[in-house]
């Protein structure tokens, strides 16, 4: 059975008789074409793995062949040339080649072209295998040797690596390994968040990471100068993935200077986390120093209308009130053109703060629309359609006009989000509120096993919404119901992405810091 088939194209093919038999006898089915006309012919009719194309020929030249052949077919080909002119390769690498010899070739390099190209990913995927298997115990004694909040960012790092990794893998075997390996991992994580958080949220001095309303005090403002233009981007739940998944097209212009994670504060919820980040305060003194602006889950109208108030009172307090900054909020593709048209006036600002609420829509709307379930049905489709949105995104365009100015730029998001699939039942009066990876009210009945209860939730730095409610949140990847109507919302949404509760993924989220290149 042939190992793939070849077309090679060569004036002087009869020369290269010794070079088939090469291929051949390693198993390689190898067709030959003295010309452009023919091979565009035998291309057209044919199925093929790689085309080898002569640069000099009669009739039609190489790159015109290939452009032909492109045409009709997107397949890979090797240009062979005796020509190393610089002009030549750049128009050829820009007319798609996937590699290029010069001439004269000798069969050893041909073929470690070949299986560049055809074993690329069997080879990629082997090898991704085996050098999980040697992170896989590294990892695991990482994970219960009671890691702190640091080792804890670097251990969601490596495994948010190696999923990428195994998309490369067609093992479903390792998949599945390393998804246990990720669940144990996010297990311990729940019961390290149980132990610590109340601690993080009532320490005085140092012994906390970086959570959400610490972030602007000891990440960013330090890196806001008067005279210096920064733009922080807040993407509204953003995954650490997702942001891998679109970190190759920020690199185009910008160059990473840190890339980091912190702490989202509990629950992982918008208006929780993000009113946090702007406040510089948690919760439950945004409720005590806002006490109009402040709104409870349970209470009617946005809950992020005063985010812009928020930051103006944490500059004040902080001293530095002197910063001369814009706020923008993209809820709509309307406001993304806005932010198009208008960027190149915000260049006059110390610091422009947009926030861009199209990752959470998304989760949002994957959960009640069929279509999106198809089209994100699972983590790697997720990261995908991110990719695609960010890349047309008016926050891309924007981007790329102000990327030759000289600005730092700095990513960061409110929260991550979860796929859910453990339906846990949780039981409250009317008061109690509908989320589904937290809950508060009284009188709540649940499995203590399943949830972080906090019957005071001052001591999780929470409002008291009213007398005697308590707050719980889901751990890992389960989603709380309640006993009526049961088994309907089990079904409807297992397998959607929430957030409010207790994981690696809605938990530890990325922190960007990038400047122009």
């Amino acid at each position: 059975m042939a190992v793939a088939t070849i077309l090679w194209v060569d004036d002087e093919i009869e020369n290269l008789q010794s070079q088939k038999l090469f291929l051949e006898n390693k198993g390689y089915e190898v067709h030959t074409r003295t010309n452009g006309f023919d091979a565009v012919d035998f291309v057209k009719d044919n199925t093929l793995d790689v085309v080898l194309l002569d640069e000099t020929m009669p009739g039609i030249t190489g790159l015109e062949t290939l452009q032909k052949i492109k045409e009709v077919k997107n397949i890979p080909v090797v240009m062979i040339t005796k020509n190393e002119t610089e002009n030549l390769m750049e128009e050829a690498i820009g007319s798609q080649i996937t590699d290029y010899l010069i001439k004269p070739v000798n069969p050893n390099q041909v073929l470690l072209c070949l299986k560049k190209i055809i074993d690329n990913k069997r080879l990629v995927a082997e090898k991704t295998t085996s050098a999980y298997q040697q992170q896989f115990r590294n990892l695991f004694m990482v994970l219960n040797s009671n890691p702190d909040y640091n080792e804890w960012m670097d251990i969601y790092k490596k495994l948010v690596y190696w999923e990428l990794e195994m998309e490369k893998s067609n093992s479903p075997e390792m998949q599945e390994v390393f998804q246990t390996q990720k669940q144990e991992a996010n297990t311990e994580f729940f019961k390290f968040i149980s132990k610590n958080y109340a601690n993080w949220i009532n320490a005085k001095g140092d012994d906390a990471p970086v959570m959400s309303h610490t972030l602007f005090k000891q990440k960013i403002l330090p890196q806001v100068k008067k005279g210096e233009t920064t733009f922080f981007i807040l993407i509204d739940n953003l995954r650490l993935d997702q942001w891998k998944a679109i970190q190759p097209i920020f690199m185009e212009s910008f160059r990473i200077e840190e890339e980091d994670t912190f702490y989202s504060i509990l629950p992982t919820a918008t208006q929780y986390s993000r009113n946090a980040i702007f406040s510089g305060l948690l919760p439950v003194d945004i409720e005590k120093n806002f006490p109009s602006q402040w709104k409870n889950d349970d209470e009617e109208g946005s809950k992020n209308l005063y985010e812009e108030d928020f930051f103006k009172a944490q500059l004040k307090r902080l001293k530095k009130d002197d910063i001369k900054f814009s706020y923008t909020k993209v809820l709509h593709h309307n406001d993304g053109q806005q932010l198009v048209n208008n960027i190149h006036n915000l260049l006059n600002n110390d610091l422009n703060i947009i926030v861009y609420n199209f990752v959470d829509m998304l989760s949002h709307a994957r959960t009640e629309m069929e279509v999106l379930k198809e089209l994100a049905g699972d983590e790697t489709s997720y990261r995908s359609i991110t990719k695609s949105w960010f890349e047309h995104s008016p926050l891309h365009q924007a981007l790329k006009k102000v990327a030759d100015k000289n600005i730092n730029l700095i990513l960061a998001t409110d929260h991550g989000s979860v796929r859910v699939n453990t339906p846990c039942k949780v039981i409250g009066d009317k008061q109690t509120t509908a989320n589904l990876r937290y809950k508060h009210g009284r009188n709540l009945n649940y499995e203590a096993k399943d949830v972080l209860a906090f019957r005071d939730p001052r001591h999780a730095g929470l409002p008291v919404p009213n007398v005697n409610s308590s707050y719980i949140f889901a751990r890992e990847n389960a989603y709380l119901c309640y006993p009526n109507n049961y088994n309907y919302y089990v079904n409807y949404y297992r397998n959607t992405f929430q957030h409010g509760g207790v994981s690696m993924e809605e938990m530890l989220i990325p922190f960007v810091r990038m400047t122009s290149k």
